[in-house]
């Protein structure tokens, strides 16, 4: 054996000290794992975290049971604000903050200036591409006042990055792509899907190859039948205590065709309530994969593909969450998921791509079925409210019309015509809300003065805090008692509320390069998705993101 020389021996000395002067696991440190080349973000409409759990064992093996078995999931994760609507929800996924600072804090509110309602994401300079647009569609992310994941992803990639996001709502795709993403969403007079002005001036041949094939109107005089066998639905609630809603239907068969008999918006219009929109916009973000060859850039650069799935919304709002409707739903779209999840291993290889799948909002029980449990559970008539309201201030006061306009859960107070009435503004406020606390059904009345001074004592303090922006939020945000909502007629049921079943909703992360499996039950937020994913793009986080990076599932 052959010993080192002096000189030999006093260099590796010095080499081993160096060594042992390091952190303990700098010796050994492994390269870093590759970014993730897609980024696949899901958002399920209106999906109350408790139908995944209750439905789970009948789910197939490649959709959502992928997701929960070989990705983690969050069972305690919240759309963290008072107010879940559709609007908000996608807001939070990728900007990462509430409503008080994104400025999205409804589907509709009250513009400040003109006093008229507006849509989210409404904006009058652009147009759909080849399509009919309304003064109030949606074409653009105008009102979104921050900026989202994929704007940040754009930015450090000095655009190399694609963001394209597709859904069978308008609201659903301009808001997950941010300012600089491309959206295209579901146009129910002709079943194309559609970009705007705002992203183009046309679309790129794909998306014209796509249009032209009219994958559409391949359903025309189909029926949704259930999948399963009867006895997988026994414990859903019997079709008398989900009444239906005039001139729907709520037993199965549902079929889907036009009163011309033509292929016209009447059709295109009743495939949004079933399964069939959700298997067209899957179907459109694979094509859109091929089309932008998403997941494909040279040097690695990542792309994020924005998925919103926007039937179960549709459906839960005329049948609830406890029908079999519902139920029947979800299982379908567990199987669709499983094959757009093939379709992503094939090209792109899952092993290349991380899925996060979250929903918007929860929902509440059609109310006839919550009564049915003991539990007291209505709907109110809100301009039937206001009216009340404005009559009992007129009385009060001397002054009529002291509340100006509603877009319930807020209410806006005529400030100036109660000064002219020699009316503090605090009196006004605090004889609003003691009269509406007297009102069947509604349980909290939050006035612009507390909302001002910020003092949050309880949970429902800080969610309804989050979800009011000062500049654009009502005088009053009014709050219902649990299972009960703003709504009238017969039949259906909605959300809006700060209760646990319109804010616990699924949280799934999936990517088995980058993400420990496994069912994670400490408290988690959808707004924690937007720095998660910046942690492992290694981007800058989002303007006014508030979530926090959820490292216990990190590798």
């Amino acid at each position: 054996m052959t010993f080192p020389d002096a000189s030999c021996r006093t260099l590796l000395c010095s080499l081993a000290l160096a060594l042992a002067a390091l952190p303990a696991h700098a010796a050994s440190v492994a390269p870093r794992t590759a970014q993730p080349k897609l980024v696949v973000v899901l958002v399920v409409d209106g999906l109350p975290q408790e139908q995944v759990t209750r439905y789970r064992d009948q789910f197939g093996q490649g959709g959502f049971r992928r997701l929960l078995e070989q990705g983690a999931w969050f069972s305690d994760a919240h759309q963290a604000h008072g107010i879940t609507v559709t609007a908000i929800g996608h807001s939070a996924v990728l900007t990462g903050a509430y409503p008080y600072q994104h400025g999205v804090i409804g589907n509709n509110w009250i513009d400040p200036v003109t006093k008229q309602s507006v849509y989210c994401t409404e904006d009058g300079n652009f147009h759909y591409i080849g399509e009919e647009t309304k003064p109030d569609d949606g074409t653009s992310p105008a009102k979104l006042r921050v900026s989202t994941l994929g704007d940040e992803l754009r930015y450090s990639t000095g655009n190399q990055a694609k963001v394209v996001t597709v859904s069978g709502k308008d609201r659903g795709a301009i808001l997950l792509a941010g300012k600089t993403g491309t959206a295209y969403m579901y146009m129910e007079k002709t079943g194309n899907f559609a970009s705007s002005t705002y992203y183009m001036q046309q679309h790129p041949q794909w998306v014209q190859r796509y249009q032209a094939g009219k994958p559409q109107d391949r359903y025309y005089g189909k029926s949704w039948t259930p999948l399963l066998a009867d006895a997988a639905y026994a414990h859903d609630a019997r079709d008398d205590l989900v009444p239906a809603k005039p001139g729907l239907r709520n037993t199965f068969p549902f079929s889907y065709y036009s009163d011309s008999g033509n292929l016209d918006g009447d059709y295109y219009s009743r495939l949004k309530s079933g399964p069939f929109l959700d298997q067209l916009t899957l179907d459109f973000a694979q094509a859109a994969i091929d089309g932008e060859q998403l997941g494909r850039n040279a040097g690695g650069v990542p792309d994020i593909l924005g998925v919103s799935l926007s039937a179960h919304d549709y459906v839960n709002h005329a049948y609830g969450p406890e029908s079999k409707m519902s139920h029947d739903h979800l299982q379908r779209l567990d199987r669709m998921l499983a094959g757009f999840f093939l379709d992503l291993d094939k090209k792109v290889g899952m092993d290349n791509v991380l899925v996060v799948l979250t929903a918007d909002h929860g929902f509440a029980n059609v109310p006839e079925f919550s009564e049915a449990r003991g539990i007291a559970a209505k709907r109110i008539d809100g301009a039937e409210l206001v009216k009340k309201l404005n009559q009992h201030l007129a009385a009060t006061f001397g002054a009529d019309k002291l509340v100006m306009t509603q877009s319930l859960p807020n209410i806006y107070l005529d400030y100036e015509l109660a000064a002219k009435q020699g009316v503090k503004r605090a009196d006004l406020e605090d004889a609003a809300a003691r009269f509406l606390l007297q009102q069947d059904g509604l349980a909290q009345v939050y006035t612009r003065t507390q909302m001002e001074a910020g003092a949050v004592a309880t949970r429902m303090d800080l969610l309804m805090r989050r979800a009011w922006n000062r500049q654009l939020s009502g005088d009053l945000m009014v709050v219902t008692k649990p299972a009960w909502y703003f709504g009238k007629g017969v039949g259906g049921t909605s959300h809006g509320t700060p209760y646990t079943y319109d804010t616990n909703v699924p949280l799934m992360v999936y990517g088995p390069r980058w993400i420990k499996p496994g069912s994670y039950g400490q408290y988690a937020e959808v707004v924690d998705i937007a720095p998660t994913l910046a942690h492992l793009l290694r981007v800058r986080q989002p303007s006014a993101s508030e979530g926090r990076v959820l490292m216990e599932v990190v590798k």
